[in-house]
């Protein structure tokens, strides 16, 4: 079963446009949308919550988004509204009265876990404790499914690794599902199912993040030897002043049909770095 289902969204924005985007998330999962600032990641996320209008075939968890779906929906933007006048006890007093399921034992949980200050408005709280309110009263109405744009923007990795953690503990009973965008690619490498990455309002890919990781690698070679080399295996190339490198598939018969050849390993960074910058051979 899929808690997202995208088919063919497209949204104009003048200069800008959402193009033929489709994709799923699959209930228990974690999905992880990446790609460049500007690339349509957050247009993509407010096509999902229908907060804009749009053309194309939306569902979320089995049906098109009412009221009665959005109680089960938990969405974290880095402009979500939380009053900076009220400390974070009172604030969950505020959401218990909005959210039909409004969880307060696993709020106070979430509070305790990250160390966050009961006694303090949010005024007074740095930048990673104000998205550990968010994540807390997003978690703490108990959704099925997670939405989460650019949640660990700017904060430093132990606050990161921090979240990430509670993101494990919502996902691990496989009944609830995560999308996060992120440009921190190294973040959805440690907890991401899934990849789906769109540049320019495009999808170019999307994938299982073992299998992107696993399937792809870096060759690293002269001109001349790339010339060699069979362009059916050849993703992109990025040429430098002295050297060439090129995105590379199917990396295990790659190395057995050139045994001599380096080959690296890949992170998220470099396929998309090769998507955006590199040139089809």
């Amino acid at each position: 079963m899929n808690a997202i289902e995208v088919k063919n969204l497209y949204k104009s924005y003048g200069d800008f446009k959402l193009e033929n985007v489709s994709f799923n998330v699959e209930k228990g999962t974690i999905m992880g949308l990446i790609g460049e600032n500007g690339a349509g990641k957050t247009t993509i996320i407010k096509a999902i919550l229908s907060m804009i209008k749009y053309e194309g075939d939306i569902k979320v968890l089995g049906g098109e988004i009412n009221e009665e779906i959005k109680q089960d929906i938990g969405v974290v933007f880095d402009d979500a509204f939380l009053s900076n006048y009220l400390t974070i006890k009172e604030i969950g007093r505020v959401l218990s009265g909005i959210y039909r399921n409004w969880d307060e034992e696993y709020f106070n949980y979430i509070v305790e876990k990250f160390n966050l200050p009961q006694d303090k408005i949010l005024n007074k709280y740095s930048k990673g404790m104000k998205v550990k309110a968010k994540i807390a009263c997003a978690l703490a109405s108990r959704p099925k499914l997670l939405i989460l744009d650019e949640p660990t923007s700017g904060l430093d990795p132990v606050i990161r690794d921090e979240i990430l953690e509670i993101f494990y503990e919502f996902i691990e009973d496989e009944e609830h599902t995560i999308l996060i965008s992120s440009h921190i690619t190294s973040d959805l490498e440690k907890i991401a199912d899934y990849i789906t990455f769109i540049d320019n309002g495009k999808i170019l890919l999307s994938k299982e993040k073992d299998e992107l990781l696993e399937n792809y690698g870096i060759l690293k070679c002269s001109e001349d030897e790339l010339k060699e080399v069979d362009s059916s295996f050849v993703e992109r190339v990025k040429r430098e002043k002295y050297s060439v490198e090129a995105l590379i598939n199917n990396k295990d018969s790659f190395k057995i049909k050139y045994p001599n050849a380096i080959v690296d390993r890949v992170s998220l960074d470099e396929i998309m770095v090769f998507y955006i910058k590199g040139v089809v051979l």
